[in-house]
């Protein structure tokens, strides 16, 4: 029979327990836990209870430790995107399990999209990264959508071209982005880079207002031919993470 631990033993293995699973790259079992915190069964199990009890960890589908709650709040307070990046990642996943390809959520950041949330393909063509890749706005199908809905300020006068197809007349752009808000998504096709092509759609806030882009990319000839139902995909996807930040209160 083990010893009862004093306060202050007590409250630095609770402290070990939540640390060892904000840390962990996934989900960790009751015995795994235990195991590498070197404690006994019975105190990881009596300690577990009481952090669960104050929302420091939870408990996944699996029964494995998470983060618990109170983490994802101070998140939304210091950082609303992780949120945001929270509650869509059962909707990226989904995407991805319907379209096989990468799936990514991009929110604005100064003048650029910044990658919060990725979900790779299932393809090995096609999957990449993005989260590490600085890409001009104008020539992405994330950055269309924030330029068509005023989330980013549009550059002056003419754009780089990064391809041969990148839209650099500001004419033409504005035009493009006229199509965007008119179909409801925004489309690149080799303007990037060639061979990939990218659909994109607006995340609202339970206001209404654009916060965020959602879209697919992959190589053209898988997508090219797919941009009007996959982007009808999209569109009803955002719907439902739209309707999640509202209940969530988030964004």
């Amino acid at each position: 029979m083990s010893t009862p631990a004093s306060g202050t033993q007590a409250v630095d293995r609770a402290a070990l327990l939540v640390a060892t699973v904000v840390r962990a790259d996934e989900p960790v079992s009751f015995a795994a836990l235990a195991e590498e915190c070197g404690l006994p069964k019975s105190t990881a199990s009596r300690l577990l209870t009481a952090l669960e009890r104050t929302e420091l960890v939870e408990r996944s589908g699996s029964g494995s430790y998470v983060a618990g709650p109170l983490f994802d709040l101070y998140a939304a307070r210091h950082d609303p995107w992780e949120e945001l990046a929270h509650l869509a990642r059962p909707v990226l996943a989904d995407i991805n399990a319907e379209t096989g390809e990468t799936v990514n959520l991009g929110v604005p950041r100064g003048e650029r999209v910044t990658h919060i949330a990725q979900v790779d393909a299932r393809y090995l063509l096609g999957t990449r990264d993005w989260t590490l890749v600085d890409v001009p706005p104008h020539a992405s199908a994330l950055g269309k959508v924030l330029f068509a809905y005023d989330v980013i300020e549009l550059p002056r006068g003419r754009l780089t071209a990064v391809t041969d197809h990148t839209l650099t007349h500001p004419e033409r752009f504005a035009d493009e982005l006229t199509a965007v808000r008119r179909r409801g998504y925004a489309s690149t096709v080799d303007e990037l880079e060639v061979g990939l092509t990218g659909i994109a759609v607006p995340v609202r806030s339970r206001e209404g207002q654009v916060v965020a882009a959602l879209g697919i990319s992959g190589p053209t000839a898988r997508l090219a031919e797919r941009l009007a139902p996959t982007g009808r995909l999209l569109i009803a996807q955002s719907e439902r993470l739209t309707a999640l930040l509202g209940k969530a209160g988030a964004a």
